[in-house]
């Protein structure tokens, strides 16, 4: 039984550990349709054609062309090809050296434009550092600690800017004007993309996790459910106290020096098991409003956790005390499961050796 169980245990790590391997390390190469993608590097290649692109990754190269719009998240984006569309970008570096044929909206650590790079509507951005050596044709509202303009930039509407502008002024056709207020129009850039795309991301990996748990450990998955349902308060109880005391443990385990790899270690697992009680609190609360109606489908209850989870995300202040709420549901339940799973396991440990003991050894 004990080799079984931890046959199971081995199987769900590698299971999970290769989900967040494919989906957020594996490059990936996208073919001619509407892709929402996301992993290491998410590259258009040159040559290939792409509808629309929503991409979070490390790295969005766009080499061939986007006919639509593009939304990416990313620690780099390079635009090199065409984007026939929009270009909504949150990242660290952000470089246009080919098309955007509408706006462009950026924020980032630093955005280029470079020479032969092309803004074909109107550009807003926000970024630590911005340098303009191409050509935008519509206005420009830019914020920014240092605006570069270079020599071979064109501006061929107004200048709106809150930073440090230098160099080329005689870029802008139009009229340049110093704006503190600009960066009230450049912050909804971040989260309009960020929060939608990395959603995306977290309800996917959300979900298969879930899908492991119930599909490796249906019983104790049913355990664990059934507390949220039964005792919530103390399940709750349960949950801050483990969420308070395992980190107070862990810096007492590594105080003593000695105990250094120990906590180390022992704070990565920690973090693997509020991911499992965020997963298993949205699941069993599920299960249990469902059950309010007679429905009992586990995996309709995966299903709607998870969603319903990621949508009070996106409420401000009571959607996060909610899901803080169900999150504590979810640990105390899956610590108590847990401690009463290892008890059980003695008991039956402690009854083998007395009958042992009391048969004697088989001949």
């Amino acid at each position: 039984m004990r080799s079984s169980n931890t046959r199971r245990t081995a199987l769900l790590v590698a299971l999970v550990v290769l989900v967040v391997l494919v989906v957020g390390a594996l490059p990936a190469t996208v073919a001619a349709q509407s892709v929402a993608d996301s992993g290491g590097t998410v590259v258009v290649e040159e040559g290939e054609t792409v509808d629309e692109l929503e991409a979070f990754a490390g790295t969005v190269v766009v080499e061939g062309t986007v006919t639509g719009d593009l939304s990416a998240v990313a620690g780099d984006v390079r635009i090199e090809g065409e984007v026939g569309g929009d270009a909504e970008i949150a990242a660290g570096s952000v470089t246009i050296e080919g098309t955007v044929e509408g706006d462009l909206e950026a924020a980032g650590g630093s955005v280029t434009i470079a020479d032969g790079g092309d803004v074909g509507g109107d550009l807003l951005v926000g970024a630590a550092s911005v340098a303009i050596d191409g050509t935008v044709a519509g206005d420009a509202g830019i914020g920014a600690e240092t605006i570069q303009l270079g020599d071979d930039a064109e501006i061929a509407g107004d200048l709106r800017y809150d930073g440090t502008l230098e160099g080329n002024t005689d870029a802008v056709a139009g009229e340049i004007t110093e704006d503190s207020s600009i960066g009230v129009d450049i912050a909804p850039t971040v989260p309009s993309v960020a929060s939608a795309l990395f959603a995306l991301y977290t309800l996917v990996l959300n979900l298969l996790l879930g899908a492991a748990l119930l599909w490796l450990f249906p019983r104790f998955s049913g355990r664990v459910a059934s507390r949220v349902a039964t005792d919530p308060v103390r399940t709750g109880l349960a949950g801050l106290g483990l969420l308070v005391g395992v980190p107070i443990l862990l810096v007492a385990t590594a105080i003593t020096v000695i105990g250094i790899p120990f906590a180390v270690i022992g704070g990565f697992a920690f973090a693997f098991v509020v991911w499992v009680g965020i997963v298993y609190g949205r699941f069993a609360v599920a299960a249990w409003l469902l059950s309010l109606v007679d429905v009992t489908n586990r995996w309709l209850a995966l299903v709607v956790g998870m969603i319903a989870g990621a949508a009070l995300t996106q409420i401000p202040y009571l959607g996060g005390l909610l899901n803080f709420v169900v999150f504590l549901l979810g640990l105390g339940a899956l610590g108590i499961a847990l401690y009463a799973h290892r008890k059980a396991a003695r008991e039956r440990d402690r009854e083998a050796r007395g009958e042992v003991g009391a048969g004697g050894p088989a001949s």
